[in-house]
């Protein structure tokens, strides 16, 4: 792990008893001693709480607005200050360099929000500045989520769904966001490093369960989520990843318009599509996926699903492909018997 960024936390997770795994140049808690399916559980009956320092906060102020729509993907005159909102960075092509939240603090006040490995090609696009070193970003989700951050301060529950708001906790000014990456309620904390340690433990005192980025990233497929890398990149569009909703399509002019304007008319060859096994096979990226014989894509993600107790992945497959299609996949020269679903695999908790 030599070379990579230890999140302002580092220690604390030591102290935890966390497994630290390089992750996108940074070393990060994998699980802590109670084990990633106690995690992911967790989050989906009570409440868990992730460090993800690890993601990029590129921040941008004054008059930057046509600056960022031109930019990225979506279209900020859909919200307005006090919202987030979710959108790609595109290349030329079409494709997904990176897929980013920008949280809209306040007129003239954006922070835009990369995965790790992609913040220097955000800076780079956006005229803005890295301030990821400045802060942690702590995401509480889970169902019990609200209840429990109330115990800590209210106001960290009383924040909508892609909403943002400032508050002042522990003496500093901590932002807040209605955001998440589990497919349950969530709030994400960006709080300022000297303050960090102590938010962590009250939140660990409210019952929250800390949880790694084993967790996340089950939660994650089980949403149906899509992770950089893996469902989203430079070769894959908004498109294809069946989120087209994504791109501002009235927008004068963006990066990628004419090639995603081009892919529309046409119609995508693949589409990201989800598939179960029939049985506790976990699913893994890369497994090709067959009908009769035919090969039909590969999967990008795959893993095992402590909910349903099968294997589960998506994947680009032929863009014609129906649900409830049968499909075969060979796992490590075993062949598995699955399906085609209707993403996500698991919904929220009610």
């Amino acid at each position: 792990m030599t070379g990579d960024r230890r999140p302002h936390l580092y220690d604390v997770h030591v102290e935890l008893g966390a497994k630290i795994v390089p992750f996108g140049g940074w070393e990060m808690p994998l699980n802590y001693p109670a084990g990633t399916l106690a995690e992911h559980l967790a989050c989906r009956r009570d409440a868990v709480v992730f460090d993800v320092s690890h993601l990029g906060t590129v921040r941008a102020t004054g008059d930057v607005l046509d600056d960022l729509q031109h930019a990225l993907s979506n279209d900020l005159s859909k919200i307005a200050p006090g919202r987030a909102q979710y959108t790609h960075l595109l290349n030329e092509r079409g494709g997904v360099e990176d897929d980013i939240i920008v949280w809209w603090v306040g007129e003239g006040q954006f922070d835009v929000m990369p995965n790790a490995s992609n913040t220097d090609r955000v800076t780079a696009a956006i005229p803005g500045h890295d301030v990821t070193s400045e802060r942690c970003v702590l995401a509480v989700q889970g169902p019990m989520a609200r209840e429990r951050l109330a115990q800590v301060d209210s106001r960290l529950a009383d924040i909508s769904r892609f909403h943002v708001r400032q508050i002042d906790l522990e003496g500093v000014e901590v932002r807040i966001a209605g955001t998440g990456y589990t497919g349950e309620d969530g709030i994400e904390i960006a709080v300022p490093n000297e303050a960090a340690e102590a938010v962590l433990r009250r939140l660990l005192a409210a019952g929250i369960t800390a949880a790694g980025l084993g967790a996340r990233d089950t939660l994650r497929l089980e949403a149906a989520l899509p992770l950089h890398g893996h469902e989203l990149g430079p070769d894959i569009t908004p498109l294809e990843a069946r989120l087209g909703w994504v791109v501002g399509w009235n927008k004068p002019e963006f990066t990628g318009r004419a090639a995603l304007l081009a892919q529309r008319e046409r119609g995508p060859e693949r589409l990201l599509s989800a598939v179960v096994a029939n049985g506790r096979q976990p699913l893994r990226e890369g497994a090709v996926v067959t009908v009769d014989g035919e090969e039909l894509g590969t999967l990008s993600s795959g893993n095992y699903s402590p909910i349903l107790e099968r294997g589960i992945g998506l994947g680009f497959l032929r863009g014609d492909l129906a649900v409830d299609t049968s499909v075969a996949l060979e796992i490590r020269g075993r062949e598995v018997s699955g399906s085609v679903v209707k993403p996500p695999f698991v919904r929220k908790a009610t």
